[in-house]
């Protein structure tokens, strides 16, 4: 902490405070330097000492390459390795990697509000079969395993990368993992409540329905990384998840939010932007 506070003396505070934080972080390709820290929450939040994700491995393939978002904190990137492996095990034979973050974390170019801790991982239901080459990281789509609102494709189900969910829930580094509701449900028919303590990690939100998004857990070390509360108790598999198959989370739309400024985020992560 000490030596971004030193960078953080120096920054030109009332400019910096306001300027659209995605521009700034977006506007940086490499790490800050120094030790592993996160900083803030994951969507209000910044990193330091990120490592750029390998490309290819032996159980992965990492996509859209041309984004720059393959950069995590050290525990994601363990987490990834072994979580592929295990895929492996269970009878995949690899898994696509998506978006994970920016050098710097901070909200990303494009706007999405999340990942911005190095602690988010999109991994594509599609699984790795064949080795892409330049052209199919960037091209090739995943599988939108969910025909509408509330029907499974049962055809792309079979052949997803499904099996991968609840291996990576069980990891104790998780806090949660985003999925379509439809996902969620179908999970919840697959296994018994006896067999499913993972579950209620397993949380259904808005447009997760090519990919699974994982997020870990605040790491040892980072104490002015925030984790989100507990996901609720029990396994999520009754009223709260018929919920989404309701009209009430879809009325309205979604609304335009105003970007974030650097002065949204921790004090600390002006210090992170501007570290050389």
């Amino acid at each position: 902490m000490r030596i971004f506070a030193v960078c953080l003396a120096f920054a030109p505070l009332p400019a910096v405070a306001a300027e659209p934080a995605h521009k700034t972080f977006g506007a940086v390709s490499t790490p800050a330097p120094g030790p592993a820290q996160v900083f803030g929450s994951y969507a209000r939040g910044c990193h330091a000492g990120a490592v750029l994700f390998p490309a290819d491995g032996p159980t992965w393939a990492a996509m859209r390459l041309s984004r720059d978002r393959r950069w995590a904190q050290p525990p994601l990137a363990d987490f990834l390795v072994r979580l592929s492996n295990r895929a492996r095990d269970a009878g995949l034979t690899g898994l696509l990697i998506g978006d994970m973050g920016q050098a710097r974390g901070g909200p990303m170019k494009s706007g999405h509000r999340s990942h911005q801790t190095g602690l988010d991982v999109d991994i594509w239901l599609r699984p790795l079969t064949t080795r892409p080459d330049a052209d199919a990281r960037e091209s090739l789509s995943s599988y939108d395993v969910v025909k509408g609102r509330k029907t499974l494709d049962t055809a792309l189900w079979n052949k997803s990368s499904a099996r991968a969910i609840p291996l990576a829930a069980a990891d104790p580094a998780v806090a949660r993992i985003f999925v379509h509701p439809v996902i969620k449900r179908a999970l919840c028919k697959v296994t018994q409540p006896g067999q499913r303590p993972w579950m209620n990690k397993i949380r259904p939100w808005w447009g997760h329905d090519a990919h699974f998004h994982v997020r870990l857990a605040c790491p040892a070390g980072s104490s002015a990384c925030e984790n989100q509360q507990p996901p609720p108790s029990g396994d999520g598999c009754g009223e709260e998840l018929d919920w989404w198959f309701t009209d009430e989370p879809y009325a309205g739309g979604s609304k335009p939010r105003k970007d974030l400024t650097m002065a949204d985020l921790p004090a600390a992560c002006r210090a992170v932007v501007n570290a050389n």
